[in-house]
């Protein structure tokens, strides 16, 4: 290309002196024409260059993995012959071994199709706490933890202060827990009473051990009240013991006085559940 380029300059010198203006120009637009097909050619092969370089670093790569592909062949070749030594004994109890995983795994699958079971009913409670009892309300959460439904209420929803006497606004919120818990049969439900640290004694109660149990007990009695069935049941109290928060603040006192409802499956009846899947399992 480049000795094209110089013949045709060497023509255009020689011939510029005997020929016309507009041949001249002619001429010219023709070098200018050369001179971009040089350009875009060098410009070319450039790129050609570059791609050459990739496309070589890409097969040599391509060739290492080649080649440690050929050393695992070679190694797995070998691992098979090795394999293949097993006594009729070895294989015989790879077998057993085998086949007393797959019952292990059979056995899993069922306790997990017990537990799945177990939390879409949970799942399904939940829904109908929330729907029913309004989780808009800051002062009522309402959380599930391992397959347990909580549901915690604030002191001042449910009481006055220094009082174990349910107030009559609570009783709408505990209409609503009992609704949802009477459409459960299989589920208990935990009461349980908490307050802050600060020093109580009012009458027979002498100290917030008391004063938890007792408001635990008083909702309780509206909960039977409203239809709940007194053995689905349990009464505690946490005294302080179990805070949310501080102590050392109004507001972190006003979150720890609290009643949370616990409720749950029937640990008998999930038990039950399981045990006959297990039989099922033996095929007794």
């Amino acid at each position: 290309m480049k000795t094209s380029f110089a013949l045709t300059l060497s023509a255009i010198l020689l011939l510029s002196s005997c020929v016309s203006k507009k041949q001249y120009a002619a001429l010219e637009a023709k070098q200018a024409e050369t001179q971009d097909m040089l350009n875009n050619t060098t410009y070319k092969l450039n790129i050609c260059d570059e791609d050459k370089a990739v496309a070589l670093a890409r097969v040599q790569a391509l060739e290492e993995q080649i080649k440690d592909l050929r050393a695992n062949n070679a190694s797995l070749i070998e691992n098979t012959k090795e394999l293949t030594v097993l006594t009729s004994k070895g294989a015989d109890n790879l077998e057993k071994s085998l086949e007393s995983m797959r019952e292990k795994d059979l056995k899993i699958n069922r306790l997990q199709d017990a537990i799945n079971k177990k939390d879409s009913v949970t799942f399904a409670l939940v829904t109908s706490l929330k729907r029913s009892v309004g989780i808009d309300d800051p002062d009522i959460e309402i959380s599930v933890e391992k397959g347990v439904v909580f549901i915690s209420i604030a002191d001042k929803l449910l009481f006055n202060s220094g009082s174990y006497v349910v107030s009559s606004k609570a009783k709408d919120v505990l209409a609503k827990v009992a609704k949802v818990v009477n459409d459960k049969p299989d589920f208990e439900c935990l009461v349980e009473g908490h307050t802050d640290d600060q020093s109580y004694s009012s009458g027979v109660l002498i100290d917030n051990w008391d004063l938890s149990v007792k408001r635990s007990t008083s909702v309780i009695r509206v909960l039977q009240s409203l239809g709940v069935n007194p053995s689905r049941l349990v009464a505690a109290g946490r005294s302080s013991y179990v805070p949310l928060d501080t102590n050392d603040t109004v507001e972190g006192r006003a979150r720890n006085r609290r009643t949370r409802i616990v409720v749950m499956p029937k640990i008998d009846q999930f038990y039950d559940m399981i045990e006959k899947e297990m039989k099922k399992l033996s095929g007794e």
